[in-house]
């Protein structure tokens, strides 16, 4: 599918290098592509990047901030392991901002965001089908991003997006189990609809919904993995 997913936003200045480090290893995190509990060698990162060990210091105070990485007695910086606690915190979070925001997008939505909004769960269903775990999270986080800004408060998503990385971790594992995904894309278009039809009280419902299906499957998956967990 040919759909520019870029978000209609003032250009950046350029990262600067210890930025690039903190993102590139944040997404690695979050998409557990670096595991939980593994150690991160700054001498290594730095020649991975290119950079020198300043710029990855700072990018491992910044993800200790957030609560992805901690420094620990003789093993130096080591991954934090996934926390039920942190995520249920962080959907608790999530959800009353996200229903705030459907809230408003019923009552005012912008036709850009809204066309992408759809252009996106179409795309998660082609990442769906193909087995694409990482490319379905990203357009998840996409789509949601679209409600926020086509409702006129993407600064509410930037309150959500530090806490959101410890349920995402999570929701990574979730979407290794077969048939998992689909009924995150069906619920997408739900969202969508009730927007739509400008009708609240279906929107609040059904993001509800949506952001409660990760603790269906949170108890099986910290048994499953539970090397991963805290």
């Amino acid at each position: 599918m040919d759909v520019d997913f870029a978000p209609r936003t003032e250009a950046r200045p350029p990262e600067s290098a210890a930025a690039r480090v903190e993102r590139a290893l944040r997404e690695k995190i979050i998409d557990l592509t670096v595991r939980p509990g593994e150690r991160l060698s700054e001498s290594e990162i730095a020649e991975r990047f290119s950079v020198s060990r300043q710029p990855v210091r700072e990018a491992f105070i910044a993800l200790m901030r957030q609560g992805l990485v901690d420094v620990q007695p003789q093993r130096g910086t080591v991954v934090v392991k996934l926390s039920v606690r942190r995520m249920l915190d962080a959907r608790f979070i999530r959800e009353a901002i996200e229903v705030a925001i459907v809230r408003r997008a019923c009552e005012r939505f912008d036709p850009h965001y809204r066309n992408r909004a759809l252009a996106l769960i179409d795309a998660q269903a082609e990442a769906a089908a193909t087995g694409d775990h990482r490319g379905f999270q990203q357009l998840d986080s996409l789509f949601h991003v679209a409600l926020a800004e086509g409702a006129g408060c993407a600064e509410a998503w930037n309150a959500i997006e530090l806490q959101k990385a410890h349920m995402d971790r999570v929701c990574a594992l979730t979407l290794h189990v077969p048939g998992s995904a689909e009924p995150l894309v069906d619920q997408h278009r739900e969202i969508l609809a009730a927007i739509d039809a400008g009708d609240a009280e279906r929107a609040v419902a059904a993001m509800s919904h949506h952001l409660n299906e990760i603790l269906k499957a949170v108890a099986g998956i910290e048994l499953k993995f539970a090397e991963l967990f805290e």
